[in-house]
């Protein structure tokens, strides 16, 4: 009994040292987060830095970019996103919400239409293609050169915009290396299904920006890219 005794008092302590580390709180990686006119753009996980924001010409607008960079110090992905600088609103911000098909561009226009308002989601898998970020986006393509921003490539390219009639505006302009979207299929039904991580990650994205008009702070958090672990390792 003696001997019962004295292995339960050992056993005890590590009984509890084990138990109180299961319990211990997870750490999770801190979250990058920055203003952006009356938003809060919060980040997944990664190593992101802020480049800079602007006051557009219309003086009720704001816009700020974000990069991503990996291990050796190549940028993953940018980000660029719009919104108003307060809460102040003043009726539909920038013209007709209009949304029009393009080729090899996978478009959602969620407003279907709308003359009063803007929902419209636009992803372009190989955004990266030769020359065609400067011919559809040459804004976009002159701002990363006169920062000499070069994504490593493929890239995809993803544009949401988003506007009410009372004058909520958000615009979220996306460049992402193509393995933080997929990975590379390995036989024809792989092939079929590769594209629907990043639409989905664009459909979550949409969503994150539609909801952050709804927020009293703005609220906008950015999905994780689906494959950013994956990326990582390689």
């Amino acid at each position: 009994m003696t001997l019962m005794i004295s292995k339960f008092r050992y056993l005890l302590p590590c009984a509890l040292a084990v138990l109180m580390a299961g319990c211990a709180p997870l750490t999770v990686p801190p979250k990058a987060e920055y203003p952006v006119g009356r938003a809060r753009l919060v980040l997944p996980p990664g190593a992101w830095q802020d480049l800079g924001s602007t006051d557009e010409a219309r003086a009720t607008l704001q816009t700020r970019a974000v990069g991503l960079s990996g291990a050796q110090g190549e940028w993953l992905a940018v980000l660029r996103v719009q919104t108003n600088r307060t809460g102040d609103l003043a009726g539909f911000p920038i013209g007709p919400g209009d949304c029009p098909p393009q080729q090899n561009v996978t478009v959602v226009d969620a407003a279907a239409g709308s003359p009063v308002r803007a929902d419209c989601l636009r992803l372009k898998n190989w955004g990266s293609s030769a020359q065609w970020l400067e011919k559809n986006r040459p804004d976009l393509a002159q701002w990363l050169s006169g920062r000499q921003i070069v994504l490593k490539q493929p890239y995809s390219y993803l544009s949401y915009r988003y506007a009410t009639p009372t004058g909520a505006w958000v615009v979220v302009d996306a460049l992402v290396d193509q393995r933080l979207l997929g990975t590379r299929p390995r036989n024809n039904d792989e092939f079929l299904v590769a594209g629907r991580p990043a639409q989905q990650w664009g459909q979550d994205l949409a969503q994150a920006a539609r909801l952050s008009v709804s927020m009293m702070d703005g609220y906008l958090a950015v999905p994780p890219f689906p494959f950013a672990e994956a990326a990582s390792k390689k």
